[in-house]
């Protein structure tokens, strides 16, 4: 068997763009076709084979965070600033509104930063890393709910995650139809009517 007399820095190197090329297709394609972008036009698009693809990334989700981290810095950023400038309730709910802004104009966020289902749709134990999109934007958003609890203005018994699940459903609900980020604020308003602590309740 002959082996290959091409260094390991060249090797690196070769990898490094395969990598950028996956990055740079993988974009193209979410943006056409959403979250569940076909991973072989990916890698068609790209020039490298499907077992390169998931070589270099384990699982679509970890392929979509890896595309969306800095719109996961944006909004990381944006919750330190609204809390920065506005009360506490205002400020959680400013932030809920620039999620489905963002998730509504980068097809696949929503994917990128929910939970990741494990088998049959169920989640499985401990598959969101620390370190993944989804737990980045859920400390994010505590930060904003504590506040906002603390304060008085929500429900003290709302959990974030749950939190969190309304708002992606509002991006997914909205986003095949026509204007959908005015009728994403017309379900957005729903949702801020319900975690209010002085809401009418029925």
């Amino acid at each position: 068997m002959r082996l290959s007399s091409r260094s390991p820095e060249a090797l690196r190197a070769d990898a490094r763009r395969n990598r950028e090329r996956l990055l740079q297709a993988a974009r193209e394609v979410v943006a056409e076709q959403g979250a569940d972008a076909s991973l072989e036009e990916i890698a068609r698009r790209a020039g490298v084979g499907s077992a390169t693809l998931h070589r270099h990334f384990e699982s679509r989700h970890a392929l979509l965070e890896e595309i969306f981290g800095e719109r996961v810095q944006e909004l990381c950023d944006e919750a330190a600033q609204l809390a920065d400038r506005l009360a506490p309730g205002p400020a959680l709910i400013a932030w809920l509104r620039a999620i489905v802004v963002h998730a509504l104009t980068s097809r696949g966020l929503a994917a990128a930063i929910g939970e990741q289902p494990g088998p049959a749709g169920k989640k499985r134990s401990g598959s969101v890393r620390k370190s993944s999109a989804h737990a980045t934007i859920v400390s994010a958003g505590q930060g904003l709910l504590s506040r906002a609890q603390a304060s008085g203005e929500i429900d003290p018994d709302l959990a974030i995650a749950d939190l969190l699940r309304l708002t992606y459903a509002i991006a997914v609900a909205v986003e095949p139809g026509v204007d959908p980020i005015s009728k994403s604020e017309v379900l957005l308003q729903i949702v801020v009517n319900g975690i209010a602590r002085n809401a009418e309740r029925t």
